[in-house]
């Protein structure tokens, strides 16, 4: 490292600072690379499982290295994020910049317009109050209905916890987009790369009429 040579395979350093060389190779930092993947039910979010569960690396090319920006659970399905850049995935997944997460998800029974109001204005859990959401009904087939949240904040299960604590039962959740930047035509399982003129879409607000509703063979 700039002429000296370093014994400690731990030792931390910047990578735009000093010429860092492996075996005469000069190391330098790779530059970003963002995957999105349509996420299907059923697959769980981790590099390894001990049970034996289809993980989401099963569904991913083998190289480059890439880690999840945040997390879907087992039976949720949709979009998620994969980077190599993990400085640029924490500042997304940071509470303070308030990335707005859209979900389609389908309940049994449903629920009154009134009660909708009151989810989306004051909702609490843990004892905390959670940020005002944006929820609308998408559609109502009689003992089923979808509705659509817009999450200004990503507490563990929110959706899920909010919907148990109204009785009421979940049978699709699905991301559909991270602000801006929604599933598009992508079918569960398939990934494309993030063109780099689409990372400023994802801090973009969405408004409740900008996110399509997914056709059946996406759901």
């Amino acid at each position: 490292m700039d002429g000296c040579r370093i014994h400690d395979p731990e030792a931390r350093f910047a990578l735009s600072g000093p010429k860092i060389c492996v075996d005469g190779t000069e190391v330098t930092a790779s530059a970003r690379q963002v995957l999105l993947l349509h996420k299907p039910r059923g697959v769980i979010t981790s590099r390894r499982d001990e049970k034996g569960r289809a993980t989401v690396y099963d569904l991913l090319p083998r190289s480059p290295w890439l880690a999840p920006v945040g997390r879907l659970d087992q039976a949720s399905s949709g979009l998620l994020l994969f980077s190599n850049d993990p400085y640029w995935a924490q500042q997304l997944l940071d509470p303070d910049q308030h990335v707005a997460k859209t979900y389609h998800v389908q309940i049994r029974p449903p629920l009154s317009a009134s009660t909708v109001a009151q989810l989306a204005a004051g909702s609490v859990l843990d004892g905390e109050h959670c940020l005002p959401m944006q929820i609308r009904e998408l559609r109502c087939g009689g003992k089923t209905q979808w509705l659509e949240f817009i999450l200004q904040e990503g507490r563990n299960r929110q959706i899920r916890r909010l919907l148990a604590a109204c009785d009421r039962e979940v049978l699709r959740l699905i991301r559909v987009a991270v602000g801006n930047l929604s599933l598009g035509e992508l079918r569960p399982g398939e990934w494309r790369w993030l063109r780099s003129n689409e990372e400023d879409l994802l801090r973009q607000t969405p408004s409740p009429r900008d996110i399509p509703c997914l056709p059946p063979e996406q759901l």
